[in-house]
């Protein structure tokens, strides 16, 4: 059972100084306490507290923590699922590529934006406190600010991969000054100003720190990492990729190269309680239970996802594998990728008598495929049964609309209903699973992916060849629970014959590696395929799934969110809208 005494959560009163208003302008609550009022070291190390809480502070209708919603079902990954097109019908609107309008009451996208600049307010309030102190009374003053300076970089990296456009706020600006800042910086600028908060963490602090969830240096150098690949493929004012910067994709290695860390020896244990903050985990959201609190802290970002059908979990049955996901986990005679013909043929398309889904002869998988999606007659989260419970074999009962959505489930995000991590509340559940945010497979996906831009395919080679290794020894798992498929999963052992080629093995691996955890959207549009990909996934995919048939992305503005109408309202039009939006 985890307990936070990585960090403590009792901020006492000062929690919730920076999100009390409805607004996150409102970022200093007027009447109630001021900086000046609390500055001393006491409150500022609560205010760092508070600042870290908020970065795991969103819901089930207004995620922060979990791109199940925006990176997932947006991409050819998943399906929105629930009880059909109408249940949660925002979530529809943006897996139908329908966001023309820019508000949809007020869950999903405006609730997001408000729970990161709250996340913002947070860490700005904290560093307003912690910059008056000095180091004599303040010690700790340094790594403080380096800290506070990461979570304000992770928020605003965060908006930037949903919205492109969006104001960069800071702990020196006034209110005033706060209405009059647009969100009218060019891509590069508004990148660059969330690498100078990265690049002050990354050389003010230590490589690991001793109290484990604090952000340190090799966060924010996987971070850097991540930030100058995305920057590399530089955008036009409609979003298509014009060019790629080979500078950035040097800064790209150099950070990648100062990142300690490595696989964990099995693929699985990324996905189950005990193993939070373990070697593979580079950042992650700290989650709790137990922890000497009334209700604990637990996440509940993934709380409508679990199965539906079943006394075991509750309710309600989104986030489920598309058939074309299913399809990419086929490997060929070699062991490799089918890049080019994995979706000619479906597979587990038909359920037996039995309610099971029958692998057919001849067929052979990746067996990542086991852990991450749940497919009739295959055993749950590694287990056939559960002491007191039942069954835990993945029925077709378990499908809450299979004749809109299909019978796939999601596995990554689920905990077994036995563990100590889970709780039930009401037909909700929650987890104190953390929730990472760069693990180290992404830092060494990274690096290969930059190398192979730079014409040094082979030198990324034996970097996807170590994710292919570490995944074919991730088979024991879901065989010991019963699975019964035929993996067959091997590495590159050969040259790859061009820069085309091995560009497909990484986008391929990035796939398989991070299926519904929440990239495949932001990844194909920091490519600059999003608008063929897609759209092709969805031609195939609307044959299977008839509510994709009028789903179609339109490049120009489906490569980003709207920004919330609400937010241009409030500033009287200073902040402008994304192409091609209401």
């Amino acid at each position: 059972m985890k307990k936070y005494n990585k960090i403590v959560l009792s901020c006492l009163s000062i929690l919730f100084l920076a999100a009390c208003s409805s607004d996150f302008l409102d970022y200093e609550p007027t009447g109630v306490l001021t900086s000046e009022s609390v500055a001393t070291a006491e409150n500022a190390e609560a205010l760092v507290t508070a600042a870290y809480a908020a970065i795991g502070n969103d819901e089930m209708v207004g995620p922060i923590t979990n791109q199940w919603v925006y990176g997932s079902v947006r991409s050819d990954d998943a399906y929105k699922g629930g009880g059909g097109r109408g249940d949660v019908d925002v979530i529809d609107r943006y897996e139908q590529y329908n966001t023309t309008i820019a508000d949809f009451g007020d869950w999903m996208l405006p609730r997001t934006w408000t729970n990161h600049y709250k996340a913002i307010s947070r860490a700005n309030f904290a560093l307003s406190v912690v910059n008056g102190l000095s180091e004599a009374e303040f010690p700790k003053k340094k790594t403080r600010q380096a800290e506070l300076r990461f979570l304000r970089a992770h928020s605003h990296f965060m908006l930037k991969l949903l919205f492109n456009k969006v104001p960069f706020i800071t702990e020196d600006l006034t209110k005033e000054q706060i209405l009059k800042t647009s969100n009218d910086l060019t891509s590069d600028q508004l990148w660059d100003k969330i690498a100078e908060d990265f690049l002050f963490a990354f050389n003010n602090l230590e490589q690991a720190q001793e109290q484990v969830g604090r952000a340190d240096k090799n966060a924010a150098a996987a971070y850097l990492a991540k930030l100058r690949l995305y920057q590399a493929y530089q955008q036009d004012d409609r979003h298509q990729v014009t060019s790629i910067n080979s500078a950035r994709l040097l800064e790209v290695i150099t950070y990648a190269d100062a990142v300690t860390g490595d696989l964990e020896t099995d693929f699985g244990k990324n996905f189950l309680d005990g193993n939070d903050n373990g070697q593979e985990s580079i950042w992650a959201v700290q989650f709790s239970i137990n922890d000497g609190t009334n209700v604990g802290r637990v996440s509940y970002v993934t709380g409508l996802n679990s199965p539906h059908g079943t006394p075991l979990y509750g309710c309600c049955g989104f986030h489920l594998a598309s058939q074309n996901m299913v399809n990419a986990f086929k490997t060929d005679a070699a062991g490799l990728p089918m890049f080019d013909t994995f979706n000619n043929s479906d597979i587990y398309n038909s359920v037996d008598s039995n309610g099971n889904a029958p692998l057919a002869s001849g067929v052979t998988l990746d067996p990542r495929i086991d852990h991450t999606v749940g497919i009739p007659g295959r055993p749950f989260k590694y287990k056939n049964t559960l002491k007191d419970a039942g069954d835990m074999i993945y029925k077709f009962s378990w499908a809450r609309d299979p004749g809109v959505y299909g019978y796939f489930g999601n596995m990554k995000e689920q905990q077994s209903p036995d563990c100590a991590c889970y709780v039930k509340n009401g037909p909700f559940i929650g987890t104190s699973k953390n929730v990472d945010f760069i693990r180290y497979a992404d830092v060494l996906l990274f690096k290969a992916e930059a190398l192979i831009q730079l014409n040094r395919q082979e030198e990324a080679r034996p970097i996807i060849n170590r994710i292919r290794a570490r995944a074919a020894a991730s088979a024991a798992m879901p065989l010991a629970a019963g699975a019964s498929n035929v993996y067959k999963i091997s590495t590159y052992d050969v040259a790859f014959p061009s820069k085309e080629y091995a560009m497909k093995a990484l986008m391929f691996e990035r796939r398989l590696e991070f299926g519904m955890e929440g990239p495949r959207f932001f990844d194909l549009v920091r490519w600059g395929i999003a608008e063929p990909v897609l759209n092709a996934y969805l031609t195939k995919e609307k044959t299977k799934r008839d509510f994709l048939s009028n789903a179609k992305f339109t490049a120009g503005r489906d490569e980003y969110y709207p920004i919330p109408q609400r937010e241009i309202n409030f500033t009287a039009g200073l902040y402008k809208q994304n192409p091609g939006y209401l």
